[in-house]
């Protein structure tokens, strides 16, 4: 993937593995300090994208 692309919904959701960020078909998105900060990451990214659905829905 690079720097140009952005995630789109079918990359959701967003994998922790270590400390690197991977979509959901196991390509790799970012790289973390840390596991912990990786997981904290990958939840926020699937939090958003999974409201962005629900709006998408009641619009």
């Amino acid at each position: 993937m690079s720097k140009d692309d952005g995630l789109k919904p079918d990359d959701f959701p967003i994998e922790a593995d270590k400390d690197k960020l991977r979509t959901r078909k196991g390509e790799p998105v970012a790289s973390a300090e840390s596991d912990k900060i990786a997981d904290q990451i990958a939840e926020r990214l699937n939090e958003h994208a999974h409201q962005e659905e629900q709006d998408r829905w009641s619009a």
